[in-house]
């Protein structure tokens, strides 16, 4: 167990997490799950209270479930994440002039092709 200052720490530092993760749904380009993940990861050293909570949140719960579960990723997260990360590649191109634009678009094919690699539910 952490000491109270420590644990109160985690319990901030998950809620800021969950927070920019709630915009990120909003927010093209800005992830959701790594900083719900995140969060969770807080949770579970702070407050085994929030940390419950999210994992019984209809939205959140699964992903955390399964990720705690050998790093599992729903094909449907997988797709998701493809289809958002190809939009953001459009927009890359249309606004960021290259070489930039090109490192955005290949640092989005390294991440995508890690995350296909994962093991699904």
């Amino acid at each position: 167990m952490l000491p109270k200052p420590l644990r109160v720490l985690c319990v901030v530092l998950a809620v800021v997490l969950l927070a920019i993760g709630l915009v990120g749904i909003v927010v093209p380009g800005l992830p959701t799950t790594v900083f719900v993940l995140m969060a969770a990861w807080c949770a579970a050293r702070g407050s085994t209270r929030f940390h419950d909570w999210l994992l019984a949140h209809r939205i959140f719960g699964p992903i955390i479930s399964d990720w705690q579960d050998g790093g599992r990723v729903s094909r449907r997260a997988k797709q998701s994440a493809a289809l958002t990360m190809a939009v953001c590649a459009v927009v890359l191109l249309l606004v960021v002039a290259p070489p930039w634009s090109w490192v955005g678009i290949t640092t989005m094919a390294v991440v995508l092709a890690w995350l296909w690699q994962r093991p699904e539910r």
